[in-house]
Parts: C-alpha cells; structure tokens; sequence
C-alpha cells in the first residue's frame, strides 16, 4: 500500500501544479554513501567503523555542518575533528582526505534525468556540500550533462533548511517555486523547500526516488 501511495502522490503533484523544473539534492538522492564499508576497508571493525562515522556525521557542534558552509578549509575541519576526537585522528583524517571512495553512483536515476531533461524539464542541484567532497562524487558523473543550474552550500554559506539557500537558487536561475518540485532525503529540508513555496517529496530509498522518476516520465 505504501509503494502505490507514493505513485499516486508524485501523479497528483504532476497533474496539481504547472511543473517545469525538478530540483534535486545529491546525498542518498543522486548517489549513496559507502562510509561504513569505507572505514571498515580502512581496517576497522564495523563497530568501531559505526562510531567513528558517528562522531564525524552527528557531532553535537555539527562541525560536519561547518565543513558543508564552506567557511573553514579542509585542513582546519579535519584538525577540528582530531582534537576532538584524538583516539580516532588517524582514521578521521584518512576518511576527510579520501572522499572518493565514500559514494556510489546511482546509473538508474541518471537515465531518468536524462530522459526527463529531453522532455523539457529544467534539471537543478540544491545540496550542502564541501567543495572538495563535491567535485569528488560528481566530477566525472554524467548526470552534470543534464544538469541546468546548482546551489550548493559551500558556494555561499548558507545550508539548508535555511530558507536563504533555496531563495538564492530560485533568483539566480530565474525559477518559480510554485513550478518547482525537489527532492532530498531529509525532512527537515523537505519541510525548508514547501516553506518556501516549493513542493517537495522525501526520498527514503534508491527504490523510491527511481519508481517516483519513472512514474513521472509516464506521466
């Protein structure tokens, strides 16, 4: 019942508004992230990968926050976390100064912005991102040739849910958020975008977001 709720949803919103530009964020979205996996080929044991990952990731100074603005170098996040975290330094650093091994691309869901930009839509990125983990996981990804216009946090430190960063992308590609429709994988960034007049969908798995993609390109 779920899975149809879903189809029924993005069909509703496809026949409820004059949609011309999709929005995307990059993050469990575009591509899904190996951290675990990733410290684990490290050498660590799950466990310890699990704590490490969550040191970084759910830091109660959102120092991984810090890194998405953009306003501190690489080296001064990454001294940031190895003061805080000494026992761990040497596993932090490595992680921070690899992020190429962290993401997996989705091919799937390319395709189907490609097919969905030949229909006409405008293909945009809205994301919190360092820089340099940024051109990391989209670099060499196809899915840029389809792509129309980005926002991305390091650009002007500002971060979702902030409504400053969505305003900014709108006024600079000239968008309507009544005519826009993103998707992001958290909630509260969600909740950001209908804010501020944009609609917005959740996406809690690959499955999803490549079933909703899908379902719009027949609809």
């Amino acid at each position: 019942m779920s899975n149809l709720n879903e189809i029924v949803n993005i069909v509703e919103i496809k026949n409820n508004m004059d949609l011309k530009n999709l929005i995307f964020d990059v993050g469990d979205v575009l591509l899904s992230y190996r951290w675990k996996d990733m410290l684990m080929d490290y050498g660590l044991k799950e466990d310890d990968a699990i704590r490490v990952g969550t040191e970084m990731f759910e830091d109660p100074e959102k120092l991984w926050h810090v890194f998405d603005l953009g306003t501190k170098s690489d080296e001064e996040i990454i001294e940031a976390f190895c003061q805080k975290y000494p026992d761990d330094a040497e596993e932090i650093r490595w992680f921070i100064s690899h992020g190429e091994f962290m993401h997996v691309p989705r091919p799937e869901v390319y395709k189907s912005i490609k097919t969905l930009k030949e229909q006409g839509y405008g293909i945009y990125i809205l994301s919190n991102y360092p820089e340099s983990l940024f051109k990391k996981h989209l670099m060499y990804s196809e899915v840029l040739d389809y792509v129309d216009g980005m926002m991305v946090s390091y650009m002007i430190n500002e971060a979702k849910p902030d409504a400053v960063i969505y305003e900014a992308l709108c006024k600079k590609y000239n968008l309507k958020p009544e005519e826009c429709l993103f998707f992001d994988d958290r909630l509260e960034n969600v909740k950001g975008a209908k804010a501020c007049g944009i609609e917005a969908i959740q996406v809690k798995s690959r499955e999803q977001i490549a079933r909703d993609l899908e379902k719009l390109i027949k609809a």
